[in-house]
């Protein structure tokens, strides 16, 4: 299936139409990726789900209800996993501001102008990489897929970085930075975790490394690139990690009055969190996500518009698209429709935070408050990433039972 509607009932569609495919033989056939137009054992929501156009908590539910805990275990685990990454990062945002400067740093070195360009055969390489004329026959048809589609099968995800890393020898930080842009799914925390896991960052020590072989079983034969690297030393970090911080405090309803509802590319389905409070207007913003690229654009722009839509119905208000995210245009915009705040779904770390930390800073100074109401799938499951993924799943059925989830 090559269709990627950005539409919430798209999605549910693709859902339902998945559940049959949720239980065994999704553990028995998720690592294999057939390529374009092969019959792919995953489900490929992650773009929905990354919008929030479908929930993990529906995901969850519609696998337990079909298939049961045992044969639904690799699926759940799966959806789960997401989860995970996006606790670890919010108990860790420096891992976040450090992968900033090093991908900054980076950049800064392959300057696509050759003329500023501190390092022109990183630039050459990279270009090369990016567009997929590397001479390595697998990773160039990820590159090109990744560029045509803005999709890739999990596992050629971690082929790629791999490869990227180990036997390209580039900057794992300007691969990470290229699946964000070109991902439709791109997800600040799942995507830099597993890059520096894949390094050997993330379980210290640990790296991931791609072998002809495994290539050419789980592509069924398609790939078996000659010249990969035969060992994948880890990198290391100047310093460690240190230690987590607490859950920032966020909302679980909306505070009484009216307000503006904000809808970010964090969450498009913001009628289920907000509920029936009173909203006076809704406006739009793409943020910093605006620097997505090709499919994955597309499908943002998609997304937003329908998000819109849908929240527009839901409270009676034409919803208007903001160039940019910033106080002083949210304040405008709240005075224009008579609201005493600006209400949005909490955003987790990465970009979008970091663009409603400046926003809030600036309604303050306009007597305006600035509310995040955080999802309680959220509120209950990022709390238990303070270790590594396998304490959290040993954990999570409990949380899933008390969600109200068939455990």
């Amino acid at each position: 299936m090559s269709d990627w509607t950005p539409t919430r009932a798209a999605g549910l569609e693709r859902m339902q139409a998945f559940v049959p495919g949720m239980g065994r033989a999704y553990a028995a056939g998720r690592n294999t990726d057939p390529g374009p137009g092969g019959a792919y054992a995953v489900s490929r929501l992650s773009p929905w789900v990354r919008r929030r156009l479908v929930g993990e908590d529906e995901l969850a539910r519609a696998a337990l209800e079909a298939h049961g805990p045992r044969a639904a275990e690799k699926f759940v685990q799966e959806v789960i996993w997401r989860t995970y990454w996006k606790g670890w990062l919010e108990l860790r945002p420096q891992v976040w501001d450090r992968y900033l400067v090093t991908r900054d740093q980076a950049r800064a070195a392959a300057a696509r102008d050759p003329a500023l360009a501190r390092d022109p055969a990183l630039a050459r390489d990279l270009a090369a990489a990016e567009a997929g004329t590397t001479g390595i026959d697998a990773f160039d048809a990820w590159a090109r897929e990744l560029a045509e589609t803005g999709w890739l099968h999990n596992h050629a995800r971690m082929w790629f970085a791999s490869i990227w890393v180990f036997t390209l020898r580039l900057p794992w930080t300007l691969g990470a930075d290229l699946f964000l842009r070109r991902l439709m799914d791109g997800d600040p925390a799942s995507n830099t975790l597993s890059w520096r896991w894949v390094a050997g960052l993330q379980t210290v020590g640990k790296t991931y490394l791609a072998t002809a072989d495994n290539i050419a079983r789980y592509t069924d034969g398609r790939f078996r690139p000659q010249g990969l690297a035969r060992s994948a030393e880890p990198l290391v970090e100047a310093e460690p990690v240190g230690p987590t911080r607490p859950l920032p405090p966020a909302a679980r309803e909306t505070p009484a009055g009216p307000h503006l509802l904000l809808v970010t590319p964090e969450d498009l389905t913001p009628e289920h969190l907000i509920g029936p409070w009173e909203i006076a207007g809704v406006a739009l913003v793409a943020g910093p996500d605006a620097a997505t690229e090709g499919p994955a654009r597309t499908f943002l722009d998609g997304a937003l518009a329908d998000a819109g839509a849908r929240a527009g119905a839901r409270y009676g208000a034409e919803p208007v698209r903001l160039t940019m995210l910033d106080g002083a245009a949210l304040s405008a915009r709240a005075r224009a429709v008579g609201a005493i705040g600006v209400v949005t779904p909490a955003a987790p770390v990465g970009p979008m935070a970091t663009a409603l930390a400046a926003a809030r800073e600036e309604l303050a100074t306009e007597g305006l408050a600035l509310v995040e109401v955080r999802r309680d799938w959220d509120a209950a499951l990022w709390p238990l990433a303070t270790k590594g993924f396998f304490p959290f799943k040993e954990k999570a059925p409990q949380v899933l039972v008390g969600l109200g989830l068939p455990v």
